[in-house]
Parts: structure tokens; sequence; C-alpha cells
């Protein structure tokens, strides 16, 4: 049980620096869109390393803490629903929904041997759930407010585009890069191991063959 306790303590302090490290990126935008929508530098992937090296479970709960902070950074956008009703559905739907998906990007991680086709593959359908969660708040919500009422889906489905497509490319790329310099390192040192269990069995043999023939 104090192993357990002591475990999931460490993981809860590593969500708390992955989602605090997510934040701070967060605030990093490359791309700025007036109406809503931003690409950042990474800001999804210390969610995706959470759900990848600890699962699903600890990933979900990561992305609706960043949710939370994400809603609380742009907490003004509220003031633009025409009602009630509207602002609790832009809250669940731009922001809780939205970011809480991203937990999902471990969901491979059992399932596919190579780690970094896992975790690619997993971000970028949790950005496509993101984005399916935008598109859905554009044309509803937004419909008449910043998204003109005729053709409410497809400007919703092109202005939401405009910066997932980035935002998706530019975090796969960097989950890429980074399970691909692990998977090396990890290669790398199980070669090391085994050259070294190696050449301690060759000098084995060698001492046992002296051994032999000294009189």
């Amino acid at each position: 049980m104090k192993t357990n306790n002591k475990k999931n303590a460490l993981v809860m302090c590593e969500c708390a620096i992955m989602i605090a490290l997510a934040a701070v990126l967060s605030f990093v935008k490359i791309l700025e869109l007036p109406y809503g929508g931003s690409v950042t530098a990474f800001s999804i992937v210390p969610i995706v390393i959470i759900s990848y090296r600890h699962g699903v479970k600890w990933g979900l709960l990561s992305g609706f803490v960043f949710s939370i902070i994400q809603l609380i950074q742009t907490a003004s956008t509220l003031s633009y629903a025409t009602s009630f009703l509207a602002a609790v559905t832009i809250i669940f739907l731009d922001y809780i929904f939205a970011f809480t998906v991203i937990g999902l990007a471990g969901f491979l991680r059992n399932k596919v041997s190579n780690p970094s086709a896992a975790a690619v593959t997993g971000t970028v359908g949790v950005c496509a759930l993101r984005y399916i969660c935008h598109v859905i708040s554009g044309c509803t919500v937004w419909a008449g407010v910043s998204i003109p009422s005729t053709d409410g889906l497809l400007y919703s489905l092109s202005y939401n585009a405009t910066y997932m497509i980035p935002e998706t490319i530019i975090n796969a790329a960097a989950v890429f890069w980074l399970f691909g310099c692990l998977t090396s390192e990890v290669k790398k040192s199980a070669l090391q191991r085994k050259l070294k269990r190696t050449l301690q069995k060759l000098l084995r043999h060698q001492f046992q063959f002296f051994h032999l023939w000294l009189p």
C-alpha cells in the first residue's frame, strides 16, 4: 500500500509539473486568430507525455485540469455568449471537452510497439477530436456572433482548420522528435548492456580456460 501511495504521489507531482509547463507554453502563441483560436508552441505535448507514460486515466485528469486553466486564461470570451445556455455550451465544447480529450493521446501505448508511431497517432487523433469540438461550438453557439449564420458549418470548418491544422502538425512533429530521441537512447542503452554482458561472459570463459591450463 505504501509503495502504491508513493508511486501515485510521484505521478501526481509529475502531472502537476507537466500541466504547469503546458500552461506556460500556451502563452507562447505563434499565431492568434481574431475570433479565438491560436497556434501555440507545443502546448499539448506535456499532456501527451503524461498520457503515454502513465495511461489514459492520468492523461484525462491532466487534460481536465489544463482545460480549467485555459478557461480561466480566456474567460473574457464568455462575455460574448448570448445566453446562459450558450455560455455553458462554450465552457464545455471550447474548453472542458476540447482540452480534456488530449489526455486520450496515450491510448495506443500498449497496442503499438513503436513509441513514436503510437504517440504521434495519438496526438493527431486527439487534435482531430479537439477540432470537432470547436467546429460544433462554432456552428451552433458562435453562429451569428463571430461566425455568419448562413453556411455556419462550412465557415466553422474552415475557420477552425486555419489554426488546428498547423497546431496539429507542430505538436505531432515535436512528439515525433521527442519520442524518437527517447527511443534511440533506450536502444543505445540496451545495446550497451548487451555488449557489457557479452564482454563479461567472454572474460569469464577466458578465465576458466586459463585456469584449466595453468599448473
